[in-house]
């Protein structure tokens, strides 16, 4: 048990901290575009640092941390993707096209950007229902991974940490905007850096240099658990067999899921949109690169090392320790392993990493609330129309979203983080990304293809998501009702995301729309020159 007024004390001074900047956010708040955009001229360590904390959250550190624990070190695989396609990829290809255009056409959100390259005010309202349908759950998930260590390491009330986390939270995000949620990012994202570094040390102090500790990890491959081992695990060093059931839910749910998914998530996207100019992001890339290597790269390493503590501590695997749940897992190892002091320091982490990855999310649901929807239909304004947003729209509907998602972390199921933030970003893929990819680099994008890659990809996903994929489908219930099974499909297809199905869909509805647009254009062309002629 961590001594009460070290808690406190360090507790008080990080969230004096963080409403203090959040103050600094709100003073220089002073019209909507500050809200939406921080006034587009943020520094490029608060871009890099604020697109990590932003990125990285207890999703990482404590689902995925809890899975790989369980299911080992492959996730390593999805760190290298975090490095080469959420930070190089998408800063250096992605972020510069996006500040451009995003300058040209003046859009404020995800969803407004969606609506005014394409034309089309049904992308606009499409995209921002998706975001307001899905990125609840994702905000749950990081509420639920910070509440749940509070209530390991320090025996506090789970439900009363989820509402404190909220609380504190939505005060800055709601009153500041966008400045307030960056500023605070930076400050959360060095606090994130230091915290994971330390973990990292501690571990191989606690457990041998890295060659004995990951030698004892092999050696523990007889103990993985036959029900793992009958779907395709060989061990925590090694990657599941090929094609197995395991191996489907590590490379196209984990790895892919979550890999290719940040390139189209709307809460980052608009970091990009905060930037003087592409000079800018490009001094932005390595402290984001450092900031997403020190973060996955060590929950992903220590989480299948707390096997060999607790077989050493209680005779158990990490997952039998933990009762099964996979989200408990990293908070009873720092619990039960590390110095009270260092208990302190890594709630602060965790505080740091659920408080800016979820002031990110309201805001970017607020201003979908507030903006894209609630706004454009109160005027029904025209896709054209660079009238200014409601500075007070914006606020009420970050409010209301706060409140939803709250709600809806006090309902979920247990080990649902990883899963949860999987099911988001992959969505996020299918829905967006080839209209986002189409939008930005061709000079005359297709709208009818747009439409229908956003429609197909998001249909795809939550048909299978709803009827096949069996870790969805079987909690949901909407399957056994209309069937009366489970799934509709067996496997090997119940565990193979619904990614894997929807983005082929999504890419293939943008492509034939954009050729028979193509067509269309053609033909008009062809009789309009034929008419002239007579």
């Amino acid at each position: 048990m961590v001594d009460n007024t070290t808690f406190w004390a360090f507790t008080i001074l990080y969230v004096a901290t963080t409403l203090f900047l959040g103050y600094l956010g709100f003073k220089r708040t002073k019209a909507s575009e500050d809200f939406m955009l921080a006034g587009r001229n943020i520094h490029p360590w608060i871009i890099g640092l604020s697109y990590g904390a932003t990125f990285i959250s207890t999703s990482a550190i404590v689902g995925f941390g809890g899975t790989a624990a369980a299911y080992g070190m492959g996730l390593i695989w999805l760190a290298m993707l975090n490095i080469s396609v959420g930070v190089l990829l998408a800063f250096v290809v992605f972020g510069k096209r996006t500040r451009e255009l995003g300058m040209r056409l003046k859009v404020v959100t995800f969803p407004d950007l969606m609506g005014r390259r394409f034309r089309s005010p049904f992308m606009q309202y499409t995209a921002a229902v998706i975001v307001l349908i899905a990125m609840p759950l994702y905000a749950s998930a990081v509420l639920i991974g910070g509440s749940r260590f509070v209530e390991t390491a320090l025996s506090v009330d789970f439900h009363l940490a989820l509402v404190a986390f909220a609380a504190v939270t939505a005060i800055y995000v709601t009153l500041g905007g966008l400045k307030a949620v960056m500023y605070t990012d930076a400050m959360q994202g060095i606090i994130m850096i230091v915290g994971m570094a330390v973990l990292l040390l501690l571990t191989f102090m606690l457990l041998g240099d890295p060659t004995t500790a990951f030698t004892r990890l092999t050696d523990m491959a007889p103990m993985v658990p036959s029900s793992y081992a009958s779907k395709g695990m060989t061990g925590w060093t090694t990657f599941p067999e090929l094609g197995s059931e395991l191996w489907l839910v590590m490379v196209t749910t984990i790895i892919m899921g979550v890999g290719i998914g940040v390139l189209a998530q709307p809460q980052l996207v608009v970091r990009f949109m905060t930037a003087k100019d592409n000079r800018a992001l490009s001094r932005a890339i390595p402290v984001g690169g450092l900031f997403i290597l020190l973060t996955t790269g060590v929950a992903y390493t220590v989480g299948p090392l707390t096997n060999v503590y607790f077989m050493d501590t209680t005779g158990k695997i990490a997952i039998d320790a933990a009762n099964g749940n996979f989200d408990k897992i990293m908070p009873l190892f720092i619990s039960s392993a590390m110095p009270d002091l260092f208990v302190v320091i890594f709630m602060l982490v965790l505080l740091a990493a659920a408080m800016s990855t979820l002031s990110a999310i309201f805001h970017t649901m607020g201003t979908t609330a507030g903006y894209d929807l609630w706004s454009n239909v109160k005027r029904l304004r025209k896709v054209d129309d660079h009238s200014k947003p409601s500075l007070s729209a914006n606020k009420a509907g970050t409010f209301a979203m706060i409140i939803v998602s709250v709600a809806l972390s006090l309902i979920m199921p247990e080990s649902i983080i990883a899963r949860a933030t999987a099911m988001f970003m992959g969505l996020c893929a299918c829905a967006f990304l080839p209209a986002f990819v189409h939008g930005l680099f061709s000079k005359s994008p297709s709208t009818l293809g747009a439409k229908l890659s956003l429609g197909l990809g998001g249909g795809a996903w939550f048909f299978w998501t709803f009827f096949v994929h069996i870790k969805e489908s079987s909690i949901l219930g909407i399957s056994r009702f209309l069937t009366g099974h489970d799934a509709i499909l067996g496997m090997p297809w119940q565990v193979v995301d619904p990614m894997v199905i929807a983005l082929p869909a999504s890419i293939i509805a943008l492509t034939a729309g954009w050729i028979a647009e193509s067509m269309m254009t053609k033909s008009e062309m062809g009789t309009n020159g034929r008419t002239g002629a007579e």
